[in-house]
């Protein structure tokens, strides 16, 4: 959670449901509304990360919060907020198995889908997967290319879909329960805009002729959809197609 008040929301909402203490806590990546809240946490609550979470947060926590403060406002607990990474460290490309007694969940990076050290939970049984910000929501919610990496985030969703039995269910980072089939928008999303903006780059156009041509009107429906396709995932497309035509040359 991003501050005490949501930290303290979620206990209260696990307190309705078990008495029992958190004994595990699973960052999805490294970001402030989904790692900030480990200072709160029971010291006897393992946390799991990332290596490169853990090793970003090292890094860039100050970076981090200054960014959340600049979107989500001053006086909102952020400034007080230190670092606590993780206890148990997941390897690029690694799986951890969780044994809960009655259920083992499983920990999986299945490579680059948001940031570069994000992670996926599985609970086989109940056939339920919890996505992280890879997926923020169900339909119109888009990918957000927030660092690039187009093809590897688009590679990565499809591997995540093929991972998935049919009936399995998805929590995203942001929103309600979705269906393995609503997956398909977000990678039908990717696709469509690996197409379109390697056919901007083909045709010699520049960054700002590409985000024009690149309008994409069959995927619109989301609320930031111009902030989030035009200003952020084209651009980021079309530099990463740049990049790997230049390095074909």
């Amino acid at each position: 959670m991003l501050n005490k008040r949501l930290h303290e929301q979620v206990q209260a909402l696990s307190q309705k449901n078990t008495k029992k203490p958190i004994l595990y806590a699973l960052n999805t990546s490294a970001h402030g509304d989904h790692c900030f809240g480990n200072m709160y946490l029971s010291k006897d609550t393992t946390i799991i990360q990332h290596m490169n979470t853990k090793t970003y947060v090292e890094q860039h926590l100050s970076d981090d919060k200054a960014f959340m403060i600049k979107n989500f406002g001053a006086g909102r607990g952020i400034e007080e907020i230190e670092a606590r990474t993780g206890d148990v460290l997941v390897k690029p490309n690694g799986r951890i198995t969780i044994d809960l007694g009655s259920k083992l969940v499983e920990i999986i990076d299945f490579g680059f889908a948001q940031t570069g050290g994000d992670l996926f939970a599985w609970e086989a049984d109940s056939k339920v997967l919890w996505s992280g910000n890879p997926v923020i929501a169900a339909k119109p919610s888009l990918p957000w290319l927030m660092d690039g990496h187009l093809i590897e985030t688009l590679n990565t969703l499809s591997k995540v879909y093929a991972f998935l039995p049919a009936d399995a269910r998805i929590i995203p980072g942001h929103g309600v329960a979705m269906k393995k089939e609503d997956l398909k928008w977000h990678i039908d999303y990717l696709a469509a805009v690996k197409k379109n903006v390697q056919a901007a780059i083909d045709q010699g156009l520049s960054l700002e002729e590409t985000v024009k041509q690149v309008a994409m009107p069959e995927f619109r429906g989301y609320v930031v959809f111009d902030w989030v396709h035009s200003g952020m995932n084209v651009p980021a497309a079309y530099k990463d197609l740049s990049k790997q035509c230049n390095s074909h040359m």
